[in-house]
């Protein structure tokens, strides 16, 4: 590629990178859908709606201002020889369906195997919720905490399993409801020694 094209490349990358929209903007388009579900948002009942849809969404999707990596920066090496499973139950988990961007509810179950070095609890948690608040698909997630953890802690082994019911499956489509979608991902001994992962699975009492 002679130098010409890759400045028109730079130039094309740049004209399509997106461009965050003002929180006016934003609240227009809640106006906008507003109107095309055929109501009005004039009406007094929905004029303070798009301002409360916006705070919602940056509530929502708070996790795209977070770093993990940051989370999980401050470790702790002075753990008396403990060499065993660490495990987290029953994280909360709230997040978006980025198809519909309908919710979707569950519990995280994560567990690592340190080497030389542990993080604080509530730092396994956060990174859970970071990666909750952003448009998701329950795969990626539990892709993404996985590969976190093993990326900033470099432990022996890396478990995580998610359960979530989806509502743009009970709430549109199939309305199917009370449908539970389980996705894991084992890294290290979890994947390699099915006695560690069937000791997880028995912790989180699927096994």
């Amino acid at each position: 590629m002679d130098a010409f094209a890759q400045d028109r490349a730079a130039l094309k990358a740049v004209d399509l990178a997106p461009k965050k929209p003002t929180r006016e903007e934003a609240m227009q388009a809640v106006r906008t859908l507003i109107a095309w579900t055929g109501d009005d948002p004039a009406r007094e009942g929905l004029l303070d709606t798009p301002k409360r849809v916006v705070d919602a969404f940056q509530e929502w999707f708070e996790g795209y201002d977070a770093d993990p990596a940051k989370e999980l920066a401050r470790t702790f090496e002075d753990v008396q020889g403990y060499d065993d499973m660490v495990m987290l139950r029953d994280i909360e988990v709230e997040s978006h369906c980025e198809h519909h961007m309908a919710p979707f509810l569950g519990k995280a179950y994560v567990a690592y195997l340190p080497t030389d070095k542990v993080v604080g609890i509530s730092k396994i948690a956060r990174v859970v919720e970071i990666f909750s608040k952003r448009l998701q698909t329950q795969e990626t997630l539990t892709a993404q905490i996985a590969d976190a953890i093993t990326e900033s802690l470099n432990p022996a082994g890396v478990a995580v399993l998610i359960d979530a019911e989806h509502q743009c499956m009970t709430t549109r489509g199939v309305h199917h409801r009370h449908v539970s979608t389980i996705t894991t991902r084992f890294t290290g001994v979890f994947k390699s020694d099915k006695s560690a992962q069937e000791r997880f699975l028995r912790m989180t009492q699927r096994g």
